[in-house]
């Protein structure tokens, strides 16, 4: 697991050559993989209990870390929020794909991965926040924070129009998620989602229901806190 603004996973289905009896067969093309891509926003290392557990504990991604692969060394191309997003999507540093900042506009025209995988035949989602400044392309379902969207009671793009909701932000994102993952896509096709949340972004803003959870805990301060 890497920090989320720093990773894309792309898994590939291909051909493979078996050989059997002496006869070099070719095996049937394998069946296409569907992919999740879950970001969270400025999650330092030290807030994952599969990095760190001295100040946090974080079992759901400790689960997702233990199942797959955790990584200990990783760099980001950038790692101002929207240009970082601007590499994800195109495989392009900043001084290629044009978003050198977070207030210059993203242009959706160059090639991107969704575009990619959109013409490999998947269906595709991007849910939450994507930052660039421009609306999203090659996706076939889209909905969308403003900017750097708010955590409670949030407004969402959609091709549509804005739409507001009532509740926490990282409860609608994964919602909206569950329900285009159930029904929203056609299951007989393969999928990839881009599931991109606000948290945990300064202002650090919690959900209600979650406000008391670490009021007993006193955390050490780091050795240079008070250093001027």
């Amino acid at each position: 697991m890497l920090h989320f603004n720093s990773k894309l996973l792309y898994p590939l289905a291909g051909l493979t050559a078996l050989a059997s009896c002496g006869t070099k067969q070719t095996a049937e093309p394998t069946k296409p993989l569907n992919i999740v891509y879950i970001m969270t926003d400025d999650h330092t290392r030290q807030m994952m209990s599969s990095y760190d557990n001295s100040n946090i504990e974080t079992p759901n991604l400790d689960r997702i870390a233990k199942g797959g692969v955790l990584f200990d060394n990783a760099f980001v191309a950038n790692s101002i929020s929207g240009p970082s997003r601007a590499c994800l999507v195109t495989g392009k540093h900043s001084h290629k794909n044009g978003k050198l900042d977070n207030h210059t506009t993203f242009d959706g025209n160059q090639q991107t991965v969704q575009q990619l995988l959109k013409g490999a035949g998947y269906q595709t989602a991007m849910i939450g926040k994507w930052h660039l400044d421009s609306t999203p392309t090659n996706f076939d379902f889209w909905e969308i924070l403003p900017g750097q969207g708010d955590y409670y009671n949030p407004v969402f793009i959609t091709p549509e129009g804005k739409k507001d909701h009532e509740g926490y932000v990282t409860d609608i994102i994964t919602d909206k998620s569950l329900e285009w993952l159930e029904n929203g896509r056609d299951k007989e096709n393969p999928f990839c989602l881009f599931i991109h949340h606000k948290a945990v972004h300064r202002n650090w803003m919690g959900d209600t229901t979650h406000l008391a959870l670490y009021e007993d805990k006193v955390f050490d301060l780091p050795d240079n806190f008070y250093d001027d």
